[in-house]
């Protein structure tokens, strides 16, 4: 398939031809869907904690004798009925992450593109660089471009080009190798540079 390239300042800049096997894809929301659930669980920092009844501090001293207080038979206010007593099969630290296979992860992030490239969200820029690192002077081009939220991918992000979006709060880059399937889900455009189209379809083959 084919698709029309501009530059930054919203000129046509030729057309380039896109690898169906990537951009060409009917989406499958069942591989986007295992593939997100993956990357969150993986970025889940797991350190939610609660103290059990080993962890509590607390005297271990009987409460009361055992018989005649016609009460019920305690032997340690750690337990987990009483106020205060340790938390019984709490959160303790752990991992989030569960493995996917690559070839599914791969799969995902073809379905992801093509995703986009099917919804009319996918932009091919010629490249994206600016001549000096001005954020006013960028944010201008995104919205005469009418990016609101959006996501650059290039093969190596440009120092000054990074530097001016920084503080864009509505627009995010990144570098090829870092393309993944929830940001690009998550941003409304997603502009792929030529040299990002080209490290991406060879790290998809």
């Amino acid at each position: 398939m084919q698709a029309e390239a501009i530059t930054l300042a919203g000129e046509k800049a030729g057309t380039i031809e896109l690898d169906d096997a990537i951009f060409g894809l009917e989406p499958r929301a069942d591989i986007l869907h295992r593939v997100v659930r993956w990357q969150r669980a993986k970025a889940q920092q797991g350190t939610h904690s609660t103290l059990g009844r080993s962890e509590v501090s607390y005297s271990t001293k009987k409460i009361y004798r055992q018989k005649g207080t016609g009460g019920a038979r305690h032997g340690s206010r750690k337990a987990p009925i009483f106020r205060k007593g340790g938390i019984y099969k709490g959160p303790v630290p752990r991992s989030h992450a569960h493995d996917l296979p690559k070839k599914v992860r791969k799969l995902g992030l073809r379905h992801a593109l093509s995703a986009k490239a099917r919804a009319g969200e996918l932009v091919i820029l010629e490249e994206a660089r600016v001549a000096e690192a001005r954020t006013r002077a960028l944010a201008q081009q995104l919205d005469r471009l009418g990016w609101k939220r959006a996501l650059v991918i290039d093969a190596t992000v440009d120092e000054t080009f990074a530097r001016a979006a920084r503080n864009i709060e509505t627009l995010d880059v990144l570098p090829a190798i870092g393309a993944n399937v929830y940001d690009i889900l998550r941003r409304d455009t997603l502009v792929l540079t030529r040299a990002a189209v080209e490290a991406l379809e060879a790290r998809l083959k």
